[in-house]
């Protein structure tokens, strides 16, 4: 009943988002079940083990196990068992109530408890969220001995570069009381070891499939940054939230030089002009690593793969726009309304696609700047990048009709492209070697040719038969 007075609230309100809500539950269909006999091979869903590890995806992310129960193949199971692992090590990590004297060993050696059968941890405080994972994770262990070892050993690796991060800010929140990261390099190396290194293993994980190129596991810059895009733009959002929690993320070099001693001053002091100059220092970093995460995107060629990063890094541009400018970020966590994730969901099907929707954002963003914030200028350069990548790669002057790409003519674009097409084809027409055969030519002067040559061909075989009755006798 109550979804029923939320939709009828919402037709009435907002009768466009309810449309598009609409078309998304009647017409986006999900491309895979995992529950689907033929499909038990390779998602292990006729296992009771690998059934509750589906279910821990459910409970744990619900954003996440839709997309991962798209994936082609076995890369569901996969990518499923490498969520689980890293957010039972993120949930230790995460637990203010574990002494560090007791975590750091359990953290540095998480890699190597993920593969020894009956392993589980009971620890936890009564109020952690994900306890019932790591309660259960004998199970998580179970499956993850099941896989591949191609994908084992990525899935170790990278959970053993990123415990050993993790265990290094633990203890110094643990000794210090709170972690306030100084430099933006402090945010960028804290982000690499909580979400970068996570594109890194993803990215492997895809090239060791074989549903991607080989080389893709080399472009670890550009895995690392859209991991980058997405973790910033978690940590803008929730602002309120981790200030609440101790967790400071923001780091000192953005927010220090406007006269605040701590974070939470930035919605206690009620400055909110200097809180959204430093809200936009934020939302700049995090936009320095958008068209590294097109580029990334570009090099993607299976559909299912693809689907699974352009939708994150859409709805990141979505909230970044949603967050910049907006000083109702300090005092709740907001988020992007459920129509606009549906169409962002049913858009993020292609690179043109979602580079316009790149476009569209930081469109919304330039256009929220202010011209006395100081990050005014690097804000519309960074904007501007975004546009320059889009027209670089994709062309507005190129419609894509059904029967192909229409130039739009009223773009002076369009003439200049139409005067190179003529230069090449003038180029063309005067090469000999380009140059056609006359059509009086066919068919009576070829016929002509054609006959004489058989004639000639006659004569010379009547010529040599005469001569060998001629002569062969008297040998």
């Amino acid at each position: 009943m109550g979804k029923l007075t939320s939709l009828l609230g919402l037709l009435l309100t907002h009768p466009l988002e309810f449309r598009t809500l609409v078309h998304f539950y009647l017409y986006h269909e999900t491309k895979r079940d995992i529950t689907a006999l033929q499909e038990h091979p390779t998602s292990g869903w006729d296992r009771a083990s690998m059934r509750r590890c589906w279910e821990f995806l459910d409970t744990t992310s619900r954003s996440f196990a839709a997309v991962i129960k798209e994936l082609d193949g076995d890369l569901a199971r996969t990518i499923c068992m490498y969520y689980l692992i890293l957010r039972g090590l993120d949930t230790i990590e995460d637990d203010m109530t574990i002494p560090d004297e007791k975590k750091q060993p359990i953290l540095r050696q998480f890699h190597n408890l993920t593969v020894t059968p009956g392993w589980n941890f009971t620890e936890n405080g009564p109020d952690e969220k994900d306890r019932y994972l790591l309660v259960e994770y004998h199970t998580v262990v179970e499956e993850v001995n099941r896989l591949p070892p191609q994908y084992k050993a990525v899935i170790l690796d990278i959970c053993q570069k990123m415990e050993n991060g993790m265990a290094d800010y633990a203890h110094k929140a643990a000794t210090n009381g709170t972690v306030y990261l100084e430099t933006i390099a402090d945010y960028d190396l804290y982000c690499h070891y909580v979400a970068g290194l996570v594109g890194e293993g993803l990215t492997r994980i895809w090239s060791a499939s074989g549903k991607e190129a080989s080389f893709l596991c080399d472009q670890l810059e550009l895995a690392n940054s859209m991991g980058l895009l997405l973790q910033k733009t978690n940590i803008i959002r929730d602002f309120r939230e981790d200030v609440e929690e101790k967790r400071f993320f923001w780091p000192r070099e953005i927010w220090a030089k406007y006269g605040f001693n701590e974070m939470k001053d930035m919605y206690e002091k009620g400055d909110v002009e200097h809180a959204t100059w430093i809200q936009s220092g934020m939302v700049l970093d995090a936009l320095r690593h958008a068209c590294d995460s097109l580029d990334y995107l570009r090099l993607l060629k299976n559909q299912s793969v693809f689907v699974f990063c352009a939708v994150p890094v859409s709805m990141a541009m979505a909230t970044l726009a949603l967050c910049f400018m907006n000083p109702e970020m300090f005092q709740r966590n907001i988020k992007i309304r459920k129509a606009e994730a549906a169409r962002l969901i049913m858009r993020s099907t292609n690179t043109r696609e979602v580079a316009l929707i790149f476009r569209e954002y930081a469109r919304k963003i330039h256009h929220k700047a202010k011209p006395h914030d100081p990050n005014f200028l690097k804000i519309s350069v960074m904007c501007g990048k975004i546009e320059q990548w889009c027209e670089q790669n994709f062309p507005s002057f190129v419609i894509l009709g059904e029967k192909g790409p229409v130039y739009d003519s009223a773009d002076k674009r369009t003439a200049i492209f139409r005067a190179e097409e003529k230069r090449v084809a003038e180029r063309l027409a005067a090469d000999p070697r380009n140059t056609p055969l006359p059509q009086d030519l066919f068919p009576w002067e070829l016929a002509t040719y054609v006959v004489g040559a058989m004639l000639l061909m006659l004569g010379l075989s009547a010529l040599i038969v005469w001569v060998m009755l001629k002569f062969i006798p008297q040998v």
